[in-house]
């Protein structure tokens, strides 16, 4: 019996690892040279330097340790190896522990990574599956019914999309992709739905 418990625990830990996915790159959502904490009797910030990021690959929230100034938008190395302007990655971070700051510019910040990975997610519509029988992973996009569902089937059938220009040119009346896909990530980095298209590493689309 404790043989089989030993056996059991090693498989977990193994599979735990499979699962480990790290965030290469990542954008400024906030930065706090001064860090979080106020003085109540100055008003002025005491902390250490501070700043939250989102992943470019499964939107992953964090904060971490600069230690270089950092603007707004920025896209940084946060990968495994020499970093050159973030010293640690200190934790993953929900939705609610984001900043006002960073809840702000979180929608326009996840609208840029968006457009500069314009092929992986122009791919996302070509392939694109159904999650059941009466479901189908395209109708969680905000704006997207059975309709323009059928539409995206039968051109891609016909011939992948290349851009998004080239999806709204043939999906007639379709919305904006940049701002459908940027909408349904930020819903699901505040878990409004329990599918993940393209949030965390159980995501169903891993272009």
């Amino acid at each position: 019996m404790d043989r089989y418990r030993r056996h059991s625990y090693r498989e977990s830990l193994e599979k735990k690892r499979r699962n480990v996915e790290y965030e290469e790159y990542a954008y400024v959502l906030d930065y706090l040279p001064e860090g979080y904490y106020v003085d109540l009797t100055s008003g002025r910030r005491t902390g250490k330097p501070v700043a939250q990021v989102i992943g470019e690959k499964a939107f992953t929230l964090l904060e971490v340790t600069p230690k270089a100034e950092l603007m707004l938008y920025e896209k940084v190395f946060v990968g495994k190896g020499n970093r050159d302007k973030i010293l640690l990655i200190n934790k993953k971070l929900s939705y609610d522990e984001l900043t006002d700051t960073a809840k702000a510019e979180l929608p326009y910040v996840v609208e840029e990574i968006v457009k500069n990975n314009e092929e992986r997610f122009v791919q996302f519509f070509n392939v694109a599956p159904p999650i059941t029988n009466r479901l189908h992973s395209l109708e969680l996009l905000p704006g997207i019914g059975k309709k323009h569902m059928w539409e995206i089937i039968e051109e891609r059938q016909r011939e992948p999309f290349k851009s998004f220009e080239d999806l709204r040119k043939r999906v007639k009346g379709l919305p904006d992709p940049v701002k459908m896909i940027a909408k349904r990530i930020v819903d699901e980095l505040q878990d409004k739905d329990r599918y993940k298209l393209f949030v965390g590493h159980r995501r169903i689309f891993r272009g």
